[in-house]
């Protein structure tokens, strides 16, 4: 649904911060979406958290919502059901696409039961037989919690001997662990928008990894949009969109993909609330598509009507 005049958004809140290990990104992803929508007109306030957000809407302070809630009950279907059962609308995926996506087996097991490529795994539970793991997989192995994002825990592991201090980063962080093959060969990321696929970024970090201070500190990462040619880049959005389709997300989010070096695409991940840094790549694939900033945070605003009276499931 196109808006055209702010106002028919009523008073909206950017609910950021929260209470995860990704709250200082997603205030900063928070300020720079409520500066962009006070530019467009918007009577948008920030909020911090779930709990002082409920508040303010059962005194009926707001109209609507902007999601920039990165991890924790944010992403994980908890905020969008407390607003279904308000009657409050609210931008992105609804219940079931936030609550399934934040947990990467899950998704992963959806995946893989609908056909799409995803790379080997083993589910590993804190306290879980090391060697077991390694033996079902082999090495290299990417290792990491669950029900994180923005890199947080992750860690690639080479020698059987580096694999204990792995886990033990990773079990610091909620849910359970995967140990998933590690995929070598180039790292992209494609952004969804109200039903399209936006063009694919290829990451090029300036270490192995594309870990949390290359994704929210470093300069010296590269970006390149489009990330392929004609044909790739056909492909890999349409896996994209397919995979965001089949985990059952909804109005905008990212999709996280690895191409290995013979050219074959596996999915990584769903973000359902993706960064909106100035390091993020959600605004970087739009802009390519000459969606600048405030103009992406508009459109974000409307996905809020595709469920006005609390239709996501």
């Amino acid at each position: 649904m196109r808006i055209a005049d702010a106002k028919q958004f009523g008073r909206v809140a950017v609910v950021m911060g929260g209470v995860s290990a990704e709250r200082e990104v997603s205030l900063d992803s928070g300020r720079n979406v409520l500066a962009a929508l006070k530019a467009r007109g918007v009577d948008a306030q920030a909020i911090d958290g779930i709990p002082a957000l409920l508040d303010a809407l059962r005194a009926g302070h707001f109209a609507r919502v902007f999601n920039i809630l990165h991890g924790g009950d944010g992403e994980d279907g908890v905020l969008q059901g407390a607003l279904k059962s308000l009657r409050v609308p609210v931008t992105g995926s609804g219940v079931l696409g936030s609550a399934l996506t934040l947990d990467k087996i899950r998704t992963k097991q959806v995946w893989q039961a609908v056909g799409l490529p995803t790379p080997r795994y083993v589910r590993f539970a804190k306290g879980g037989d090391i060697h077991a793991a390694i033996a079902q997989l082999g090495l290299p192995v990417v290792v990491k919690p669950s029900h994180e994002g923005s890199s947080v825990g992750i860690t690639r592991v080479r020698k059987e001997a580096d694999f204990a201090g792995a886990v033990e980063l990773a079990a610091r962080y909620d849910g359970e662990l995967v140990v998933e093959e590690l995929i070598e060969g180039d790292e992209f990321t494609v952004g969804i928008l109200q039903g399209e696929a936006l063009p694919s970024i290829r990451i090029v970090p300036k270490g192995e990894f594309y870990d949390y201070h290359a994704k929210y500190v470093s300069d010296e990462t590269q970006y390149i949009c489009p990330g392929l040619d004609e044909t790739g880049e056909r492909e890999i959005r349409d896996l994209a969109l397919s995979a965001f389709n089949a985990a059952g997300c909804s109005g905008w989010g990212r999709v996280d993909v690895m191409r290995d070096r013979a050219g074959k695409f596996y999915l990584l991940e769903v973000n359902t609330t993706p960064g909106m840094t100035s390091h993020s790549l959600v605004p970087k694939a739009a802009r390519a598509v000459g969606i600048e900033f405030e103009e992406l945070c508009w459109r974000i605003l409307e996905t809020s009507f595709d469920g006005e009276v609390g239709r996501h499931t």
